[in-house]
């Protein structure tokens, strides 16, 4: 079957990809920039890439229209809730209107649980999402899923910082809501089983686990997991905007995302019965606390296949962030440091490909943290977000307050982009050069345009700290892991 899927990019999406490639389909992925699409090796001769933008319906001419069926996996609450519900609706809207010039007999959404009262503005959206797609010709399929369960989901990392870094949490009344959770291999089961089955054509099912759970029993349930110890008090006086700043402070989300989910979090959301989608397809979901293990089983043995911050909504990333994948050649100021060494490349390019999150930055590492703090308290991405993998990079992923632009190994390369508040932006560039005489030479760049006169005061501001941390990064980076010493630096910082 040919499926064409939106939101290959996003957590759903890139779990789903291969399970489709596998189960023999041959897949068509619509993705805004190619460049930020990196495709394994194994999927490619099945998947082929198509570029549009589902706000922009001139971009939508030139896709396929053989398709058989179609995935419509695209979310954005990034925004405010006003602008987030009216681009859901026209990106909705216009997709429906391709569809219409296809041959899909099918597509398939992957919706929310809205059975409650007084839905929060993010459950209204989905279901105008609903409304919008099923106006098409082909047969409509939605599954609706409230709180998913799995390593890399935005709502388990919420609970997860949640849990391991309060020992006693002040929470407002919405804790007493009540979810059933579901974990991401369920979630998966379903999106595969209903493609193509007539009897879930033109139906709207709730999926969801065994447990029935308010978020407080979801916070001690996984503290459970974790032998840990936790005390929750509830209070009436945080407002959901209060709620918003506590979440955005205190885990790695971002302030819109986390307004969004404190809206949505005063909704029950629970399945009913006569939605059940057993009927047509039967399957046993997991527990609550079978998937929190199976997601920490996956963290542990570094299988976080995607994450939530893989999207560009986890940080302040133009759309366009590919453009910079070249670091201008005018009107920067920077930091050049080089350092030759005899070991192994291959040691210090890992060193390199390990840079950030629980590694760390290799030189004061406190001075990061701080770095991320002030960052998160002005309305940053911090450093919470860490990286999707401990000793992996691939285009697009996130790094702390930085966004990978480039990760060549075979070429030594790794060019990131600040995601930070800054007057201005920056790159951060390390690449590993061959010598004459067989050694290599590690070159560490530093660059950043700034805006106006307070970019450049907020860059000479730091230089002294720069000579520190960028001195020593260097050189740390190459000796991480290696007794012997190496050679001195080459090269003294520039602006």
């Amino acid at each position: 079957m040919k499926i064409l899927l939106t939101g290959a990019n996003g957590y759903i999406g890139q779990r789903l990809l291969p399970l489709l490639v596998e189960a023999g389909h041959e897949v068509v992925c619509l993705v805004r920039d190619p460049r930020r699409f990196e495709l394994p090796e194994r999927l490619r001769s099945r998947v082929t890439i198509a570029e549009g933008d589902l706000l922009k319906p001139d971009s939508l001419r030139e896709l396929p229209t053989d398709i058989e069926a179609a995935y419509y996996l695209v979310h954005s609450m990034s925004g405010s809730n006003k602008n987030f519900y009216h681009s859901e609706q026209q990106s909705a809207r216009h997709f429906a209107h391709y569809l219409d010039t296809t041959t899909a007999r099918q597509v398939i959404y992957l919706s929310g649980i809205a059975n409650d009262h007084d839905l929060s503005t993010h459950l209204r959206s989905r279901l105008g999402v609903e409304q919008e797609l099923s106006k098409c010709k082909a047969a409509f399929t939605v599954l609706r899923a409230s709180i998913i369960i799995g390593s890399g989901s935005a709502s388990f990392e919420i609970i997860r910082d949640l849990v391991e870094k309060l020992p006693v949490m002040v929470t407002p009344r919405w804790l007493n809501s009540r979810c059933q959770p579901i974990g991401i291999r369920d979630v998966m089961h379903y999106l595969t089983n209903v493609l193509g089955n007539e009897a879930c054509f033109n139906k709207s099912f709730d999926i969801g686990g065994p447990d029935v759970l308010t978020y407080r029993e979801m916070l001690l349930g996984l503290a459970e997991v974790r032998g840990l110890r936790r005390y929750i008090i509830t209070v009436p006086v945080l407002t959901p905007r209060l709620s918003s700043w506590w979440l955005f402070l205190v885990t790695r989300t971002t302030f819109s995302l986390a307004q969004s989910l404190v809206e949505s979090l005063r909704n029950d959301t629970v399945a009913t019965p006569e939605r059940s989608i057993a009927p047509v397809v039967p399957h046993t979901c997991m527990s609550y606390r079978a998937a929190v293990e199976l997601a920490f089983q996956r963290i542990e043995q570094n299988e976080v296949v995607s994450s939530w911050s893989d999207a560009l909504s986890s940080g302040v990333m133009p759309r366009n962030y590919m453009d910079h994948i070249q670091i201008p050649q005018h009107g920067l100021l920077t930091d050049r440091q080089t350092l030759r060494f005899t070991r192994p490349p291959q040691e210090v390019l890992q060193n390199v490909w390990s840079i950030g999150g629980e590694r760390g930055w290799y030189k004061v590492d406190w001075l990061w943290r701080v770095r991320g703090l002030l960052d998160k308290v002005v309305g940053g991405v911090g450093l919470r977000r860490g990286r999707r993998s401990p000793t992996s990079l691939r285009a697009g992923d996130p790094l702390d307050f930085w966004r990978v632009l480039v990760a060549d190994r075979k070429s030594g390369r790794l060019l990131l982009y600040a995601e930070m508040k800054l007057p201005g932006e920056a790159w951060l560039q390390f690449r590993i050069l061959p010598n004459d005489d067989g050694s290599h030479t590690l070159e560490q760049l530093a660059a950043f345009r700034p805006r106006g006169l307070a970019g450049r005061l907020y860059w000479y501001s730091l230089v002294p700290f720069h000579f520190v941390i960028f001195k020593g990064m260097i050189e740390n980076i190459v000796q991480y892991g290696e007794a012997v010493p190496v050679t001195q630096p080459l090269a003294v910082p520039a602006s």
